[in-house]
């Protein structure tokens, strides 16, 4: 078997490695903010080499393989101090899912999608809001120490089954709240909105997993 390609930023991971797969429409867009965002706020929380337990990536269902993220979305990463270079457009391939320890899709069809490709998916794929609200829920003394790569991994794994365990029990309050839109062609004002939206919803995301508050 052909190893992966290598990805900006990741690189091939070790075995105890806890993957997370952010999933979009065209991997242009709100998957590719996700992805670094969430890097950025790892990287901001974890003391070197134990973000090595933790690799963040993205792909999109109708992804424009090869593409570079939309220029507004590179501007929102800028904003937030993110790194928005060497990105690469991926289409959503089974490989991605079957290696995914954890799926965040921006909306509930993507997470349908992801799902209806099989590979035991649905205990750990849910949308980036809906997994916000479940952690939230969860009390994090209850999760393993972050004290290396290895045992922050242990502790992701734990925090998706808690978070599976509790989804039929805290249900969105609308039927919207668990969606975040496509800001695709509209102007750098909207791409900022959702910039926003997004990295409030991976705050308490990024606090379970590491079990590091935000700086003040």
């Amino acid at each position: 078997m052909t190893a992966p390609p290598r990805r900006e930023g990741g690189g091939h991971a070790p075995a105890d490695t806890f993957r997370i797969l952010h999933v979009s429409t065209g991997n242009v867009c709100r998957s590719p903010i996700t992805e670094r965002l969430t890097r950025h706020a790892l990287a901001a929380r974890l003391e070197d080499g134990l973000s090595n337990g933790l690799l963040v990536e993205s792909a999109g269902t109708w992804g424009h393989e090869g593409a570079s993220m939309e220029e507004h979305a590179a501007t929102v990463l800028g904003e937030y101090g993110a790194d928005a270079s060497g990105f690469v457009g991926r289409e959503l391939l089974d490989e991605h899912v079957i290696r995914a320890d954890l799926v965040l899709t921006a909306t509930r069809d993507h997470r349908a999608q992801v799902i209806s490709m099989g590979h035991s998916a649905g205990l750990r794929t849910f949308t980036l809001k809906e997994f916000t609200r479940l952690v939230r829920a969860i009390d994090s003394a209850t999760l393993p120490a972050a004290h290396s790569a290895d045992s922050v991994a242990e502790r992701a794994r734990a925090l998706v089954q808690a978070a599976a365990a509790l989804r039929g029990w805290l249900l969105a309050p609308t039927a919207d709240a668990d969606e975040v839109y496509d800001p695709y062609g509209a102007p750098v004002s909207y791409f900022r909105l959702v910039g926003a939206e997004i990295s409030a919803a991976l705050d308490p995301v990024v606090t379970a997993l590491t079990g590091v508050p935000a700086p003040a």
